[in-house]
């Protein structure tokens, strides 16, 4: 089960998440973070550290947010606006850094 973010993020992007996953699997978008689903061990050491609660299981979605489970997989495996190719399993967000850009249904809110 691994987590997603969910709608509170946008346009927060806290980051105190960031710092606690051991894996570096939370990757930045323009106005949200994402969790790659490949990368994630499902340690939940992110999930306290989201000040917006924004973090959840992906089984376990708030009612309505449940979008967020297929749009975090999409940030990683569709090719996003402005980039040549999908993002994939990119072995870390430090490794390409700062993504900036974000899917549709982001885009949309």
């Amino acid at each position: 089960m691994p987590y997603v973010i969910t709608s509170q993020c946008i346009g927060t992007m806290d980051k105190s998440c960031v710092d606690e996953c051991p894996v570096d699997c939370i990757y930045e978008g323009d106005k949200k973070l994402y969790i790659n689903p490949f990368e994630c061990i499902d340690c939940g050491a992110c999930e306290p550290a989201c000040p917006t609660n924004a973090i959840w299981q992906d089984r376990r979605v708030p009612e309505g947010e449940e979008a967020h489970v297929q749009d975090n997989k999409d940030f990683f495996e569709l090719t996003l606006l402005g980039r040549e190719g999908p993002i994939g399993n990119a072995g870390g967000s430090q490794m390409v850094g700062a993504i900036g850009v974000d899917t549709e249904l982001v885009r949309g809110l």
